[in-house]
């Protein structure tokens, strides 16, 4: 029997991974009535938690968690956490003399290489530039967030299809029907609400099978611990039986069910050239480099986020921030397009301005494989890269691409910031831009104190905050208008035009209030 819920939410989401409970908070914060649905019935999963949880949180998801007030929650939670693990976050670099910052294919860069003085609109902030965290404590703070907001979530409620009409979605459930006007499916990389919404799906297929296994040896001390390269692949070893692999066997091997600790044995003495005996097999996941990208993220009432927009290796770990900065982008333009405020094409600049990003990051997923690949051309182009990455400029490059701090949106080019992550400048009263973001309204900051701009972005001011103070550093600018995901509309260092305010505005937030009101 269906059992149809007569009263339809503003947004059905598909999948309480990270994404989707940012993105139900999101819609929170801008007053949407929002249900999750969720096939899990229980969210715990050894692979969520260290050592095989471990994601590293990037600049844009810092801010993001900061800007939304999220992220002194998330930093308690992952403490707590990491006391009770072996594995505290810090404790794989302490022995090291230097400090690595990230890595390449597996080549590490270090953070007394890295000139920050090439990004300068960056201000000093909470939210630093990384940060280890389980998926776990993640979902854990989100989850609770998601619930303080009135977030419905239902768990054990797998999406199977959906019908799409004028009006609205009709989501169904198991034996159940729910009714959104919108469905979001952040239901991870074989998305159920993708394949049902036939969205095209286009990339390049695996070459390797990578695994991720903790396993008890006969002989631990016969693998050396640490990274390896070999003629047949790669290996890291963390004893006593932490070991990541990949052997380019073309992805042959990814979801044989289950793994069998025979199978994996084989493959470890075939990587490492060494005949280990494995006595117990804990715990193993299989992974790929399967890189594939939704050609839109949008097809009418029908919008997709996180891993199942785009998937690709787990390199580098950049699929967490991709998906985090996916919802960030989607929520405040989906929440004016329900309230009827959005100007037009507001809502497909989510998907310009995402799938970008998108491809950028599956192509750095891209050129690790490429350098992975256990051939002597290809170990000779590692050696290079070694090198570079020893530079100044090649550390500080591959920082600013794995920390995001690169991250710009293509808006127009009136102004270097324009399409960035606003500053976080600090207001002369000590109250930092992050706070002002919290309310999840744009924000127009006028360092200037102008009587007459003040008039004009008050004709938005349901929709936009406007802010007049001096900071203590305002980077030579006069003005900064920042939409509600914190990425900066329009700026400005001389006095301010107003037509050039007015049209950022309505560009963004759509009619001023005062006009739609009299209509």
């Amino acid at each position: 029997m269906h059992n149809h819920h007569s009263h339809p939410y503003d947004v059905v989401i598909a999948g309480a991974g990270p994404v989707g409970l940012f993105l139900a908070c999101e819609l929170r914060l801008q007053g949407l009535s929002v249900l999750v649905l969720e096939q899990a019935e229980v969210p715990h999963s050894p692979l969520k938690r260290l050592p095989f949880g471990m994601r590293g949180l990037s600049a844009p998801t810092l801010e993001a968690f900061y800007r939304r007030g999220l992220l002194d929650e998330v930093i308690a939670a992952q403490r707590a956490n990491d006391a009770v693990s072996e594995t505290a976050a810090t404790a794989h670099w302490m022995q090291q003399p230097r400090r690595p910052a990230g890595h390449f294919a597996g080549i590490q860069f270090y953070h007394d290489r890295i000139d920050a003085s090439k990004w300068p609109y960056r201000l000093p902030s909470p939210a630093g530039t990384s940060m280890p965290a389980a998926l776990e404590t993640l979902e854990t703070v989100l989850a609770r967030r998601a619930c303080a907001m009135g977030v419905e979530i239902r768990r054990g409620a797998d999406v199977d299809g959906f019908i799409e009409s004028d009006e609205e979605v009709m989501v169904h459930a198991g034996n159940e029907t729910f009714r959104g006007s919108w469905l979001v499916g952040c239901d991870g990389g074989r998305s159920a609400i993708r394949k049902a919404g036939g969205f095209e799906f286009a990339g390049t297929d695996p070459e390797f099978t990578g695994y991720s296994v903790e396993v008890e040896m006969a002989d631990p001390e016969a693998l050396r611990p640490g990274r390896h390269y070999t003629p047949t692949g790669m290996y890291t070893y963390a004893h006593p039986g932490t070991i990541a692999m990949v052997e380019f066997d073309g992805g042959a091997s990814h979801r044989i069910q289950p793994i069998s600790i025979d199978h994996v044995q084989a493959v470890l003495r075939r990587v490492s050239g060494v005949d280990v005996t494995l006595t117990r097999l804990r715990l193993a996941t299989t992974w790929t480099d399967r890189a594939y990208q939704a050609t839109t993220y949008r097809k009418g009432r029908v919008l997709l986020a996180g891993d199942a927009a785009h998937i690709h290796s787990p390199l580098g770990g950049q699929g967490l921030n991709l998906g985090i900065g996916d919802a960030l982008n989607l929520g405040w333009k989906l929440a004016a397009t329900v309230r009827g405020d959005a100007p037009a094409g507001l809502l497909d600049s989510y998907s310009l301005e995402r799938h970008p990003v998108g491809a950028s990051v599956l192509d750095w997923s891209r050129a690790q494989v490429a350098l992975m690949r256990p051939t002597q051309s290809t170990r000779a182009l590692e050696a290079i890269m070694r090198d570079l990455i020893e530079t100044p400029d090649g550390a500080t490059y591959f920082a600013e691409r794995v920390w995001g701090v690169s991250l710009r949106y293509d808006l127009d080019d009136s102004h270097p910031l324009t399409g960035r992550s606003v500053p976080d400048f600090e207001l002369v009263d000590g109250l930092k831009v992050g706070a002002l973001l919290t309310e999840g309204k744009g924000v127009f900051l006028d360092f200037g104190s102008d009587a007459s701009l003040r008039a004009l972005v008050n004709r938005w001011r349901e929709r936009v905050r406007y802010v007049a103070s001096d900071a203590r550093n305002r980077l030579g600018l006069s003005a900064v208008l920042m939409r509600p995901d914190g990425i900066v509309a329009w700026a400005s260092e001389t006095a301010s035009r107003e037509e050039e305010v007015a049209r950022a505005l309505s560009r963004w937030f759509g009619e001023p209030e005062s006009a739609s009101q009299s209509g």
